[in-house]
């Protein structure tokens, strides 16, 4: 079945809101219309498209109140996490170009300052809002601005790091008139964990609280409509006193500061929009807790929301059903899942192996662990930073630790892997998974940065794969380091159909000669290395013959091989799945400097760019390290080295 083959369901309301003001022109009572037709925009958008999903579907009525009461763009709605703004973008003139989400200059996946004002704030990483809502509140005082609203939603497990316990403790402080709306629906992309998580369920569970509460809040509004603007503040001491004494709860947020209003009902868009204008009539720091289901409205996606966070397949919007046949031709396995399998049995080998991972147990290949092995695998949350330290803790006591974190998502705990754990030289297995292009989800959540940031670490030794053999050997070598030790490794599939190999203990710092050649030499690390034996085989139809080594680690470096590449050829090219700046071209660079050799480099890698949104393929192509660049540079290589070939 093609694209075109899902019937497309009309739009009547959605299609005259083309910004958020013609929405502002509908009567109230329209309103559950309109989310009714975002919610099936939505659900058509991915069975043809694919993306993330079930958390955009879960704040669709949310979506529509806030556009509805508040005056955006002149108002500041900031979103936390990126990927439930689907329904946003939509809303504010991006629908006829939705189909383009995702895609090589199409519209973004998370919300982009440079792609529209509506988009207040980029956000691929989590728990960012409160503390740039508070930075935008604080700024339009200096202003005198004071009549613009800024709002932050914070969702899908946001709330659990600690940067969002930072910019609380700051709103509570200078008490700004700002709203937090805390979407409530106890999943990230995995299923909430912590303390965090059962609060609030305790807060949504009290039968007597909200029957309490409701019947406070309307007595209250009545006695302030009645005796008018002078009794406003007794009302609200009263309010507070009784919210304190009747909600144990909400005590964590109004002794900071905030004033706790919730739960409320997420999916009522008329009652959303009774709230939401009270609200923002009301001064000072405010937090209103919405309760909501990921995947509201596409039964499959209520049902398993972790399988239909983000579905890469086309399926039947009514049924959920793929669309698409499975290959039945064998494919290589994903990097994760070998990292997933590869982890549990080293684990059955020995007791003291430990996996941990920051709210990615799906992502990062642990699910079946978890459920094999629950006391040996840890889901701290969306906390990175707590992550680092724990593995660290845990390194202490003889603990072999996988701390499996994306490339991208390492970088919020930075200072961790220095302080705690390189300096202290504790042996953590740091397992970098998304690392390099990562595709789709763009710029945000590039891999590209890791051996550049922490190739300069002392006591961090730096690996990469080949290919799946080598990631369940490099695992496997990590064991016995008396060092930290990293290993990254890319989004998607491997090489390798049969990859169930034995292990095997690799010599650190040592690398592999993969093809003979002369005159020129490529040194690869990692994953990317297969794409430049392909370009050697396009080479030798043209009788050119460069010589492919996979440095395996980027530091320590296989001086024996730099040696040997000094000595047996001319020109030098490396291959790497990162940014130039710093990389391993620049490790080979540098180690040439030192030795006083004089020798040319071409370095391929990724250029000083913010790289887009885009397929993998097409990112490589754009930062020059794909197939053909790699051939081309080599061709050139030889052309300069004995101009007779050409």
């Amino acid at each position: 079945m093609s694209k075109d083959a899902i019937e497309v369901p009309s739009y009547p309301l959605l299609e005259r809101i083309e910004v958020p003001s013609a929405l502002r022109e509908l009567p109230v009572s329209a309103l559950p219309q309109v989310a009714e037709e975002l919610r099936n925009f939505l659900i058509h958008h991915a069975a043809r498209y694919g993306g993330h999903f079930a958390a955009s579907l879960g704040v669709v009525e949310l979506t529509v109140a806030l556009h509805y009461v508040y005056q955006t763009p002149e108002d500041l709605l900031v979103w936390d996490v990126g990927h439930q703004a689907y329904g946003h973008k939509i809303l504010t003139g991006r629908r006829r170009v939705f189909h383009t989400n995702r895609l090589k200059d199409g519209v973004s996946g998370f919300p982009r300052r440079e792609e529209s004002p509506y988009d207040t704030f980029g956000v691929g990483h989590s728990s960012t809002a409160i503390s740039a809502a508070l930075g935008m509140v604080e700024a339009l005082k200096h202003q005198s601005q004071t009549h613009r609203k800024v709002v932050a939603v914070v969702g899908d497990g946001a709330i659990t790091a600690g940067l969002a316990y930072e910019g609380l403790n700051n709103t509570g402080m200078l008490q700004p008139d700002l709203l937090i709306i805390l979407n409530d629906n106890q999943i990230s992309i995995d299923e909430n964990v912590g303390a965090i998580k059962d609060y609030l369920a305790g807060i949504t569970a009290s039968r007597s609280y909200n029957r309490l509460r409701d019947e406070v809040w309307r007595f209250l509004t009545k006695v302030q409509e009645k005796l008018g603007t002078p009794i406003r503040d007794y009302v609200a001491r009263l309010e507070e006193m009784l919210t304190f004494l009747i909600s144990r709860p909400a005590v964590l947020f109004e002794s900071m500061g905030l004033r706790y209003f919730g739960p409320v009902n997420g999916h009522d868009v008329i009652g959303l929009v009774d709230t939401l204008r009270n609200l923002r009539e009301l001064p000072g720091p405010k937090l209103l807790h919405c309760r909501t289901v990921k995947g509201k409205g596409f039964p499959p996606a209520e049902k398993d929301p972790i399988k239909w966070h983000a579905p890469a397949f086309r399926f039947d919007p009514k049924t959920g059903e793929p669309l698409d046949p499975p290959s039945l031709k064998p494919t290589p396995p994903r990097y994760q899942d070998v990292f997933g399998e590869t982890v549990i049995e080293l684990a059955q080998q020995d007791e003291r192996v430990v996996a941990v991972t920051p709210a990615m147990l799906s992502g990062s290949g642990l699910t079946r662990m978890r459920k094999l092995m629950p006391e040996r695998c840890y889901d701290v949350g969306i906390a990175e930073q707590h992550a680092v330290t724990f593995s660290a803790g845990l390194a202490t006591q003889g603990m072999k630790v996988f701390c499996n974190i994306y490339s991208t998502f390492l970088q919020r705990a930075y200072d961790q892997v220095i302080h705690d754990v390189a300096i202290q030289n504790l042996p953590v297995i740091f397992c970098l998974d998304r690392a390099g292009a990562v595709g789709a989800d763009g710029a945000t959540h590039q891999g590209l940065y890791d051996i550049a940031y922490l190739r300069p670490v002392p006591n961090l030794i730096l690996s990469a794969p080949l290919n799946e053999s080598e990631l369940r050997n490099l695992m496997y070598t990590a064991l016995d380091s008396p060092h930290p030790f990293v290993i990254r490794y890319p989004r998607g599939n491997g090489v390798m159909i049969e990859w169930r190999t034995p292990l095997e203990k690799l010599p650190i710092g040592k690398g592999r000669l993969l093809r003979e050649g002369e005159d020129v030499a490529i040194l690869s690390y990692g994953h990317i290395g297969n794409e430049v034996l392909k370009a050697c085989e396009e080479l030798a139809k043209e009788d050119l013959f460069p010589a492919v080594y996979d440095l395996r680690f980027a530091k320590p470096l296989d001086e024996e091989i730099l040696e040997e590449v000094v000595r047996r050829f001319r020109y030098i090219i490396t291959v790497e799945d990162g940014v130039r700046i710093g990389g391993v071209g620049s490790a080979v660079l540098e180690w040439l400097a030192d030795k006083g050799y004089n020798l040319p480099v071409r370095r391929l890698g990724a250029p000083d760019i913010v790289l887009e949104h885009a397929t993998q393929v097409e990112q490589y192509a754009l930062c020059g390290y794909d197939r053909k660049a790699i051939t081309e540079a080599a061709r050139s290589a030889f052309l300069s080295i004995i101009p007779s070939r050409s």
